[in-house]
């Protein structure tokens, strides 16, 4: 083993030589041999050997293995000093074993020297996009678990930092080719985080490139099978599936294979599904899913089977009112409880849908179920007229702080939630019923009322308390707000869906969250 002389005396042969340095191999060895020394050769060796390492070609295993021993040194400095040096490592065909390498340190526990090997592989990545990706997916298809988790995390992380030369259309069209074949088996948390990488790309902010993310959700959702209502993998599975397409849907990207499937399988079985996600109301989560897709649902084949479906499910949420004793008081001395967020949705959907086929409720019920349905609908907007008084009295004069209390928080949304159904349910009483008021589902972000735009419009956009007209008396200010018995949701922005990844897949044998565990050790 070389002294720190010896070492020292090496390399000034080696720097002294100037184009004749690739002569020296003798030199270069000793300084190879560096690394079976002491803490000072080793440390010495970490620096030299990546400074002359392209001089050797003859020698290039040799110099990477024993570079890799230093990374790998019970030495914390020696260990960060050799991470350091390693893109320069990263020439011509060596550069996809250098990534791999880097992917597979990524395992460190260190935060010091994983931040050394994310500006590592950031390095190389603008050296050479495509050999650092494939060292990165190598591992990621192929490589431990904790090393696939930290290098797909990395992708989502740090490609959107990439300046555009380096992310070329050829690079995303790599990254797309990859990812493919990693999602064929992914875990539910692993998918999430494609999706943001894949969304990210700029070959695919397009329609068919939005359309492409589209049909790999659609694959992950597994629209071909059977829905499993009483499974809670299988529910989770199309819960977390949608709520990815969703912000795809547009249109010109249709969401009408995800509205098909809600309709046909998912919403005659909405009371028995099943959810290992504790506290979640799963049946509004579904509505609320489907709300928002119907939007953008294109033409569809069995529209008038899906939305009779669609209206059954709805009138089960629109009771009849209580009938009258003799007296006339309510013979069952019981309001039928209303569950507006439920209505909301359910009534968004079927507003949406009906576009399509105006004339279901006039040309396909019959005159029975048409005077029916619209006794349900006055029941119910009668009630609301009531909530929404109360509602904006409990709020009227409060701003700033007070609306952000838990309370008032909810009687906001409350508020939005039932001129949203007053909105739509006057559509609907028109003759024939109308489809045109257009609303922003309570759980959306505000959007700006554009002039002109009817009254009724502008209060169901509008998430505070209406302004004080001018003049004309008010009611009496003094009424107590009594919370209504309408369930309304508690969920008060966008849903988050919690990444469990516990679902299981039937793909690979692994599926969603139950990826085997490897022990493959070592592969450099």
């Amino acid at each position: 083993m070389p002294t720190v002389e010896e070492l020292y005396r090496n390399y000034g042969i080696l720097a002294d030589a100037t184009e004749q340095v690739g002569q020296h191999k003798d030199a270069y060895q000793v300084i190879l041999d560096g690394v079976k020394g002491g803490t000072k050769e080793k440390r010495l060796a970490a620096q030299f050997i990546p400074k002359f390492f392209k001089h050797f070609p003859e020698l290039a295993d040799s110099a990477i293995n024993a570079q890799l021993d230093l990374c790998e040194d019970e030495d914390v400095s020696i260990r960060r000093q050799a991470i350091k040096e390693l893109p320069q490592f990263a020439t011509g065909e060596n550069l996809p074993r250098v990534a791999d390498i880097l992917t597979q340190l990524l395992q460190t526990d260190d935060s010091a020297e994983f931040n050394l090997v994310n500006n590592a592989l950031l390095s190389i990545f603008k050296m050479d996009a495509k050999g650092t990706l494939g060292g990165l997916f190598s591992q990621i298809l192929q490589g431990e678990d904790i090393v696939r988790e930290r290098a797909i995390k990395f992708l989502s992380t740090k490609l959107k930092t990439l300046p555009d030369e380096v992310l070329t259309k050829e690079v995303e069209e790599l990254i797309l080719t990859e990812s493919k074949k990693v999602l064929e088996d992914v875990t539910g948390e692993e998918f999430v985080l494609f999706m943001k990488i894949l969304s990210g790309l700029k070959s695919l902010q397009t329609v068919s490139g939005r359309q492409q993310l589209v049909e790999l959700v659609a694959e992950q959702a597994d629209l071909e099978q059977t829905f499993s209502p009483s499974d809670p993998d299988c529910v989770d599975r199309l819960l977390q599936c949608t709520r990815q397409a969703v912000p795809l849907f547009s249109k010109n990207v249709h969401s009408t294979r995800f509205v098909t499937y809600f309709c046909e399988q998912v919403l005659p079985n909405l009371s028995t599904l099943t959810t290992p996600v504790e506290g979640l109301d799963i049946q509004l989560e579904v509505l609320k899913l489907l709300a928002e897709m119907s939007s953008f649902c294109g033409d569809m084949e069995k529209l008038e089977t899906n939305l009779r479906k669609l209206f059954d499910k709805l009138l089960e949420y629109m009771p009849l009112p209580p009938e009258e004793a003799e007296n006339g008081e309510n013979a069952s001395n019981e309001e039928p409880k209303l569950q507006f967020s439920y209505v909301e949705c359910l009534l968004y959907s079927f507003h949406q849908l009906g576009r399509k086929l105006p004339d279901f409720l006039t040309a396909k019920l019959n005159a029975d179920k048409l005077k029916d349905f619209k006794i349900r609908l006055q029941y119910f907007a009668r009630g609301l007229q009531v909530y929404i008084r109360q509602l904006r009295l409990a709020l009227q004069g409060k701003t700033g702080e007070a609306l952000k209390t838990e309370e008032n928080k909810i009687k906001v949304v409350a508020l939005k939630i039932t001129n949203n159904i007053n909105v739509l349910i006057k559509d609907l009483f028109h003759i024939p019923p109308s489809y045109k008021s257009t609303v922003t589902l309570s759980w959306k972000p505000v959007q700006k009322v554009e002039i002109g735009q009817k009254r009724a419009n502008e209060d169901t956009s509008s998430g505070s308390p209406p302004k004080k007209s001018p003049g004309g008396p008010k009611r009496d200010a003094r009424q107590i707000y009594n919370p209504p018995s309408g369930k309304y949701s508690s969920n008060l922005g966008n849903f988050n869906y919690e990444q469990r990844g516990a679902f299981r897949g039937s793909r690979g044998g692994r599926g969603w969250g139950t990826r085997g565990n490897r022990s493959r050790g070592r592969l450099y």
